[in-house]
């Protein structure tokens, strides 16, 4: 079962250039004496028909200047611009620190219902305690070279994180062990935020999974840290993107994962054990 993260980007700048190479063909003009008329050279043509190059707003806005075909340059770049979104890079989103990005999210996790994650490497947003976040974020800030506003974005993820205790909302968290043994911050950090692991294990709405070391011929592994909001949208964590993954039948891959992951997974006394060992071993 492979996961792709990056083919919906892929298929959506595909489908854009075969758009416009439609409007190439519609205007019986060659790519060369397209590229000619706007004054290119001559392989620009072709490499944005064949994916290798992605055009910008402007190519996109002489390219059907050229063609004749004005009146349908606002609709490319407007599907140009879904096809950035799927995939935009960090250095983007966090430019003047972190906490506008978390804010950014709150509509979304006002609006779904269900809640889906999983996680290899750290606590998922949504169980972070205040502490555990600020160390991460102030991490992440360092790592990336972008203003350290690491306390302000912990409490604005702390904020958005008030969905948690809708009862109406429904939340399902798988994590790897090892998350529980990567210390985060020190130890006394670390362990209240696994002390609040054991306190959200016993909310009637929440189910947390934990994958033991110990499992044996794995049927599905380690994959990215991802988030599923309802069934409608996908969002992993690479360690130079954001990847949003929207099309039905990218999501549905992340529903099979998920349900592999979760299947795999230690819960309730099981569950609290192997967290309560991580807490122990802390000393």
């Amino acid at each position: 079962m492979a996961i792709s993260p990056s083919s919906s980007v892929r298929q959506a700048r595909g489908a854009l250039a075969q758009r416009l190479r439609e409007i190439r063909l519609d205007a019986g003009l060659t790519a060369r004496a397209l590229a000619l008329a706007a004054g290119w050279h001559e392989s620009k043509c072709s490499r944005i028909e064949h994916v290798r190059t992605a055009p910008s707003e402007a190519d996109i806005r002489l390219w059907c200047q050229v063609c004749g075909a004005g009146d349908q340059a606002a609709d490319l770049i407007a599907s140009l611009r879904a096809a950035d979104s799927m995939y935009t890079e960090w250095r983007r989103l966090e430019v003047t620190g972190l906490r506008h990005l978390q804010e950014s999210m709150v509509p979304l996790y006002e609006r779904t219902a269900r809640f889906r994650a999983y996680q290899s490497h750290v606590v998922p947003g949504l169980f972070q305690t205040p502490a555990y976040a600020a160390a991460l974020l102030a991490a992440i800030s360092a790592f990336r070279g972008v203003p350290d506003d690491s306390a302000k974005a912990a409490d604005a993820r702390l904020e958005r994180s008030r969905v948690l205790y809708e009862q109406d909302r429904r939340f399902e968290v798988v994590l790897e062990e090892a998350v529980l043994r990567y210390q985060v911050g020190d130890a006394e950090v670390m362990a209240g935020q696994l002390g609040h692991l054991l306190s959200v294990t016993s909310m009637p709405w929440v189910s947390v999974g934990v994958i033991p070391f110990t499992i044996r011929e794995r049927p599905m592994w380690t994959v990215e840290g991802f988030l599923m909001f309802d069934d409608a949208r996908v969002d992993a964590e690479l360690l130079s993107a954001r990847v949003t993954v929207a099309q039905p039948r990218e999501v549905a891959i992340y529903d099979r994962a998920f349900a592999a992951l979760s299947a795999m997974a230690a819960r309730g006394q099981e569950a609290r054990a192997l967290i309560t060992t991580a807490i122990t071993a802390l000393g």
